[in-house]
C-alpha cells in the first residue's frame, strides 16, 4: 500500500514538473511572439514616420521650386543676380524653417533648407532640405536637389532659321532650330526643330518634316525632293544619320532676349567685373596667352572683303596719332584675363590664342543707338589648354560670329559661339576657296542660316569637313553672363 502512494505520488510530481516545463515553453514562446509584434509595430511606426519625413524633406524642396518661380521667372540675368546677392533669399546664409501640419491643424514635422546659391559664372543652384518627425525626431530624411537655369550654351547648334548641314558633317551634340533642319551628315545626338514641317529652300517641291534628310542609304545624297521625308508619311528612325533620333516639333528659343543680356554684359564690364573697351577705329584685335594675360590693339582699317585687318595701316597707336603695320610696339596693350569675367568691345573683335585656367566671355557689339552691329571674326586657332571645365570661352558678336578669308587651312575653335542678329559662319569667297578641317568644340547659336562651305551643286568649297563637338562641360558651367533661360529646372535629384 505504501509502495502504490508512493508511486501515485511520484507520477503527480512528475506531471506537474511537465506541466511547469511546458507552461515555461509556452511562456517564452509567448514572450517572444510579443516581443517580435511589439518589434514590428515600432519598425513599422518607424519606418512609416521616416516615409512621413520623407514626404516633408519632398514638400520643403517643392516648395523651394514654387519659391524660385515666383522670384526669377521672367527676370533678366542682372534681376535674378541682385535677387541672389539681396541677402532675403530664402536659406542663404540662414537655414529657412518651415512647420508642416497635420490634417486636424496640428504640428506634425518641420523641413529645414539649406541653400547653396550659384556662384560667378554658373546657374547651379543647391537645395538641401532635411525633414523631420516631432514625435520621433530620429526618423529624419535628407533629400538633396540641385536646380539650374538651361544656358544657350546647352545646344553644339542652336539656330533661329532654317539650317543645312552638309554631307561631311559630324556633330556630337544635340541640335535645335526654330525653322527646319535638313540634316545629310551624321548627329550622334538629338536634333530637334520647332517647326512639324517647312519648305527647303534648297530645291523645288512641296514640304518635308520639320527635321528630315536627303541622304539616301545606298545612293549617297540626292538633292531633289523627297517624298518619304514629307508628309504624310510616318517619320522613318533613320539611325544612319540621326544616331539618336529627330523631335519635331518643339518649343523655341527667342533670340530677341539676347539684347538685354548684352547690356548687362556691357554694364557688368563697366563696373569691373571685366574689361570694357570704348569705340576705336573698327574694334579691337585680342590675342588670348597661356599666361592669363592677353595683348590688344585697337584697328584702324580692315577690309570688308575678307574680313581681314590691313596690313599697311592696320592699327592705331595707343597714345597720340598714327598707326602702326602689327599689333605690336605703340600699338600693343596687355591686359589680365578676367576670372568669370567679360571683355567687351563697344566695336569689331578679331579673336585669336589660347587660354590657360580662365572662364570668359569676349563681346563685340554697338550698343549706342546708331551704327552698324559689330562682330567678332576668327581668323586663327582659339584654344582651350585644360578640357575639364576649368577653360570657358564664350564669344558673342552682336551681328556675326565670323570665319574671315585668309582663315587657317585647318581650323580649331573652342568656345560657345553666339551670333545674336546674324550667324555663326563663313562668307562666301568663291570656289577658289578651298580649306580642308574647321573643328568646334564647345556650342554654337546663330540667328541666320549657319554653314562653314558653300556649294552649286556639282562643287563644294570653303572648309570640306566640318567636325562639331559639344563640350558637356557647358551644360553646368555655361560662359559668364552667357545667356540663360530665366525657368529653374531639377537637374539632379538624391538622397543623403
Amino acid at each position: 500500500m505504501f509502495v502504490k502512494v508512493f508511486r501515485k505520488k511520484m507520477m503527480e510530481g512528475s506531471a506537474l514538473a511537465f506541466a511547469l516545463i511546458i507552461l515555461l515553453a509556452v511562456s517564452i514562446i509567448l514572450s517572444s511572439i510579443l516581443m517580435f509584434i511589439s518589434s514590428q509595430i515600432r519598425n513599422g511606426i518607424y519606418v512609416a514616420s521616416r516615409e512621413q519625413a520623407f514626404q516633408v524633406a519632398e514638400q520643403g524642396i517643392q516648395f523651394y521650386k514654387w519659391y524660385l518661380a515666383h522670384q526669377t521667372d521672367g527676370r533678366t540675368a542682372q534681376q535674378i543676380e541682385a535677387f541672389w546677392n539681396s541677402g532675403t533669399a530664402y536659406g542663404v546664409g540662414t537655414d529657412y524653417v518651415m512647420n508642416v501640419s497635420d490634417p486636424s491643424g496640428g504640428i506634425m514635422g518641420s523641413y529645414r533648407l539649406t541653400v547653396t546659391p550659384p556662384v560667378p559664372g554658373s546657374t547651379i543652384v543647391m537645395v538641401k532640405s532635411v525633414g523631420t518627425m516631432n514625435k520621433y525626431p530620429d526618423s529624419k530624411r535628407t533629400v538633396q536637389v540641385r536646380f539650374r537655369r538651361p544656358s544657350w550654351s546647352e545646344n553644339a547648334v542652336l539656330s533661329n532659321n532654317a539650317v543645312r548641314f552638309g554631307d561631311g558633317t559630324e556633330v556630337y551634340g544635340k541640335i535645335q532650330s526654330n525653322q527646319g533642319i535638313r540634316f545629310d551628315g551624321v548627329a550622334h545626338n538629338v536634333v530637334s526643330s520647332s517647326v512639324a514641317a517647312y519648305d527647303d529652300v534648297d530645291h523645288n517641291g512641296a514640304n518635308e518634316f520639320g527635321v528630315h534628310t536627303h541622304v539616301n542609304a545606298s545612293s549617297g545624297v540626292n538633292d531633289a525632293f523627297r517624298p518619304l521625308e514629307a508628309p504624310p508619311n510616318t517619320v522613318q528612325t533613320r539611325t544612319d544619320v540621326f544616331m539618336a533620333g529627330r523631335q519635331f516639333p518643339v518649343s523655341s528659343v527667342d533670340f530677341n532676349g539676347v539684347l538685354g543680356d548684352l547690356n548687362y554684359m556691357k554694364s557688368e564690364a563697366q563696373a569691373g567685373h571685366g574689361k570694357y573697351f570704348t569705340s576705336a577705329g573698327q574694334g579691337r584685335q585680342i590675342i588670348l596667352k597661356t599666361n592669363n594675360t592677353y595683348d590688344t590693339c585697337a584697328v584702324n582699317s580692315y577690309s570688308t572683303s575678307t574680313n581681314g585687318i590691313s596690313s599697311s595701316n592696320g592699327y592705331l597707336k595707343t597714345s597720340g596719332s598714327g598707326t602702326c603695320g602689327t599689333c605690336s610696339g605703340q600699338c600693343l596693350q596687355n591686359f589680365p584675363v578676367p576670372q568669370n569675367g567679360v571683355i567687351f568691345v563697344e566695336g569689331n573683335v578679331w579673336l585669336s590664342g589660347q587660354i590657360n585656367g580662365r572662364k570668359v566671355t569676349i563681346v563685340a557689339a554697338n550698343l549706342s543707338g546708331s551704327g552698324d552691329s559689330r562682330s567678332v571674326f576668327i581668323p586663327n586657332d582659339l584654344q582651350y589648354t585644360n578640357y575639364d571645365g576649368t577653360d570657358i570661352i564664350g564669344v558673342i558678336g552682336q551681328d556675326d560670329v565670323e570665319i574671315p578669308r585668309d582663315s587657317d587651312t585647318s581650323l580649331r575653335i573652342d568656345a560657345a559661339l553666339l551670333a545674336q542678329q546674324g550667324r555663326v559662319g563663313r562668307a562666301d569667297y568663291g570656289t577658289s576657296d578651298h580649306k580642308t578641317v574647321i573643328t568646334v568644340f564647345g556650342a554654337m547659336a546663330t540667328n541666320q542660316r549657319y554653314g562653314f562651305a558653300w556649294t552649286n551643286g556639282s562643287q563644294d568649297w570653303g572648309y570640306t569637313t566640318r567636325n562639331l563637338y559639344y563640350d558637356n562641360n557647358l551644360l553646368y558651367y555655361p560662359p559668364p553672363y552667357f545667356p540663360t533661360g530665366t525657368q529653374y529646372q531639377v537637374d539632379l535629384w538624391e538622397e543623403l
